[in-house]
């Protein structure tokens, strides 16, 4: 039989879009009970200092409003100070004095000390000069900070490398830049004013505050940092948190603390963006908008390389009594702490998912199987109210557990054939079968990969160090995979969304400076070529730009102190263990959350930092707390998991959750990995693919090896290993996925196959009734509705049809399903 699309185009595939659009209604401006002023006592220091204040209202019910910019503000001797309609103070000159704030009927006063440097005084580089200039973006990744600078001229990310950042300006192009003799002359000056050609456009005006700075600094001679002046310790932003409503707007105000317990205003220095501009913008003044759409972003300021977040909310106007959450049902932990989020945004989740939907979401998240038509009739017949706690514990027990997450832990890890060779391809497998097989504890899993030692030929991990080389290669993928932090950047400059610096990324790079190799070397893909890695002592890191010999240090930590003989990388292994670490509990615990939830509490998942923050950091903490409690035991974090409210609720959104992508609110639905779906359609079809490699009749989840030919997992996302990095699969859909399982001609084959499920039953005596039952509970584990039957009986009633083909027809049809495709 021909198989085309026309032919199986029948009426029961449907795909169905809901939208919901919610109708915002804004009443009249709340009554304000109450005023507050932050800060409420400032201390103005330095040259043409500035600092605002922050006005909220607070309402009857207890809502807070922002009336920064609405508030009426008077300085009692405007010799000392001055302040502007939005609620900017500028210092003037030396004294004290009182600046009194109105709001409607209410009043509040605010203590202000100015104190002005001697004119003498030096303008500081790093405190005055670099502030403004990037501000105006001179060292923003795109101009000339970027890898190489521009036009011959380099600045370091966020100004990480102050000494150097000097060097380029007054040194630099032999030292062009400024001229001593007419500072105003000056190539510093005249290119952000366009008074000459600039490529970055003008970035400030002659006489602004930037403009006087720059040019009081060249005046003075262009002075250098001296090096007991106070360090920059820290940023902070407020409002911190604050729920909003749609299209209302919020002033933030920033502060820079330094090691000398001084504190500064630097709203007007600082560099703003928001996450999701969609929820909220902000604009370069601090002023966020908020939009007309409900839910959650976060605000991110950076300054001189520190970074600090604003988080904002915008719950869902219509109001959910707090009862509507106390009365959700709770399993665990998790619950309850996933619904005071729900609550906090005015959401509430969807309902509990149908057991059919349980058993096909639970077995293809934990063993990426799909459950026979038996095993579901068995689990939706059973009365029992603990079958799906019974039915994780089953599952997680099943061999196939141990197969599905070894090819996720192929794919972090990345062995890749033509470097390492086949045979260490196939022990890092078996490795990783073998571990999971066991329920190898995650401490002890991580420990047995970052200190192994000895032949690639007869210990999986040290395939690793084959791989990765060279101690920067590997500080890579450890800070990724088991830290959850992208240090790549740091590797040639200053990380440009984080803290991390080269010293930062060196420093952990020494604690793999003392592993060597002998043997064959890097090996082409069948070669039978033996390698061995061991610890020696002597072997240092230096710094690429200072060639500092690198104490070997963890991230956020102290330098590590190497007992003679000892290994380092046991070391780094005995901090990461420890049950307060910031990273390697949380990594994980964030890594399996998005394998079964869709997405992590941080997302991406290996991208922790300042500005990426956790939607839910109260669930991350627990999630990981819980997880160190267990003794590292994978199985018990995954048994949490899978046992929560929150993971079986329904993937139907409601009017609440509809917009909802990053709360679990509801199942987010997911495509299922290259692997698992071709597995699931081998399960359908019947005649099991033989694919290379494998014995006759193994599943593709069997797969050890990324260079084994299939054209069907290439097509749903199997990840290329000799790439750096694939790390996480690409789960998206493909019109190439779409076409593969409409018209692939093996596909079409398989289905039409003599000794496949199709004819089976069509072969058997039963009615078409049970046949389209079989075929249900076989692709999507349900029973189809009367609706589904009378439209799939009308293609066994067409006047050409017979049951091998109209059996066929409807198998294709599931196949080429949403609901095949993807787990939900």
């Amino acid at each position: 039989m021909r198989f085309s699309v026309a032919h199986r185009s029948v009426g029961f595939v449907a795909l169905w879009i809901v939208g919901l659009c919610a109708v915002v209604t804004r009443g009249a401006p709340p009554e304000i009970a109450s005023i507050a002023v932050f800060p409420d006592k400032i201390e103005l220091t330095g040259r043409e200092a500035t600092h605002r204040v922050l006005v909220t209202g607070l309402t009857a019910d207890g809502r807070e409003v922002d009336l920064t910019r609405t508030a009426s503000y008077a300085i009692a001797d405007d010799k000392t100070a001055a302040v502007d309609a939005s609620g900017m103070i500028r210092s003037l000159g030396d004294g004290t004095t009182t600046l009194t704030v109105t709001a409607g009927k209410h009043q509040a006063k605010v203590s202000l000390t100015v104190k002005r440097p001697p004119a003498t005084q030096p303008v500081s580089f790093a405190r005055e000069v670099m502030p403004v200039l990037a501000r105006a973006g001179c060292n923003a990744g795109a101009c000339h900070a970027k890898q190489g600078g521009q036009a011959d001229f380099q600045l370091s990310v966020f100004a990480f490398d102050l000494d150097s950042d000097y060097n380029a300006i007054v040194k630099g192009g032999r030292g062009r830049r400024i001229f001593p003799a007419a500072p105003a002359e000056s190539l510093l000056l005249k290119k952000p004013t366009a008074a000459v050609k600039h490529g970055g456009g003008r970035r400030f005006e002659r006489d602004s505050k930037p403009y006087r700075m720059v040019l009081r600094w060249l005046e003075q001679g262009a002075p250098q940092t001296p090096v007991d002046e106070p360090m920059l310790v820290g940023i902070e932003v407020f409002p911190a948190e604050r729920a909003y409503t749609p299209e209302s707007t919020q002033q933030l105000l920033v502060r820079a603390r330094y090691s000398d317990g001084q504190v500064r205003g630097v709203t007007a220095e600082v560099q703003f963006s928001s996450n999701i501009e969609e929820i909220a913008e902000v604009d370069e003044h601090g002023l966020m908008t908020v939009g007309k759409l409900t839910g959650e972003t976060e605000l991110v300021v950076r300054y001189m390389g520190e970074v600090a977040v604003s988080f904002v909310t915008v719950p869902i106007e219509h109001a959910v009594p707090d009862s509507a959450y106390t009365a959700l049902p709770r399993n665990n932990f998790i619950d309850g702490l996933v619904y005071a989020k729900l609550n906090k945004l005015g959401m509430l989740p969807s309902s509990r998912c149908t057991d059919g939907e349980f058993i096909r979401r639970a077995s293809l998240d934990a063993i990426g199987v799909l459950p026979t038509p038996d095993e579901t009739r068995a689990f939706l017949a059973d009365a029992d109210p603990d079958k799906r706690d019974k039915l994780i514990d089953r599952l997680l027990e099943q061999p196939a557990y141990a197969d599905h997450w070894a090819v996720k832990w192929g794919d972090l890890i990345r062995a890749n054939p033509v470097r390492i060779g086949v045979k260490g391809v196939f022990m890092l497998d078996r490795w990783l079968r073998q571990s999971f097989a066991q329920n190898k504890p995650y401490d002890q899993f991580a420990r047995e990969i970052l200190t192994s030692q000895g032949s690639t030929h007869k210990h999986g991990p040290v395939t690793l160090w084959r791989d990765r080389r060279d101690p920067t290669e590997r500080t890579t993928l450890v800070s990724q995979i088991f830290l959850g932090v992208r240090m790549e950047c740091a590797k040639c400059h200053h990380h440009p969304n984080e803290k991390w610096s080269q010293t930062d990324f060196y420093q952990l790079a020494a604690y793999f400076g003392r592993l060597e190799r002998k043997g064959a070397g890097i090996a082409p893909p069948i070669s039978p070529g033996e390698e061995f890695f061991y610890h020696t002592p002597g072997g240092s890191v230096k710094h690429p730009v200072s060639g500092e010999v690198m104490a070997p240090t963890p991230p956020d930590g102290t330098p590590s102190e190497i007992p003679d003989g000892r290994d380092p990388r046991h070391l780094l292994v005995d901090w990461m263990v420890q049950p307060e670490n910031p990273f390697f509990a949380p990594a994980i615990v964030n890594r399996v959350w998005a394998e079964f939830m869709g997405r992590g509490v941080v997302d991406p998942v290996d991208d922790f930092r300042a500005s990426n923050p956790p939607t839910n950091g109260p669930l991350l903490a627990a999630l990981a707390r819980d997880f160190v409690q267990a003794k590292y035991d994978l199985k018990h974090l995954m048994r949490t998991i899978m046992r929560s409210q929150v993971y079986q609720l329904s993937s139907t959104p409601n009017e609440h959750n509809v917009r909802d992508t990053r709360n679990f609110a509801r199942s987010y639905r997911r495509r299922l990995p290259a692997e698992v779906m071709l597995d699931a359609v081998s399960d359908v079809v019947g005649p099991r693919l033989r694919l290379d490699g494998l014995a006759a009749g193994a599943r593709a989840i069997g797969t050890w090896n990324h260079r084994l030919d299939s054209h069907f997992m290439n097509a749903f996302g199997r990840p290329d290993r000799s790439s750096d990095c694939p790390c996480e699969r690409n789960t998206d859909t493909s019109v190439i996925q779409a076409l593969h399982l409409m018209n692939a001609e093996q596909l079409n084959e398989r289905i039409a196959d003599k000794n496949g499920r199709a004819a089976k039953l069509a072969g058997d005596e039963r009615p078409i009734g049970a046949i389209l039952e079989e075929l249900y509970l076989t692709a999507y584990s349900r029973i189809p509705t009367k609706e589904e039957i009378e439209i799939a009986t009308g293609v066994f009633e067409e006047p050409d049809a017979t049951r091998q083909s109209a059996t066929e027809d409807v198998m294709w049809a599931l196949i080429n399903s949403a609901e095949f495709v993807f787990n939900h």
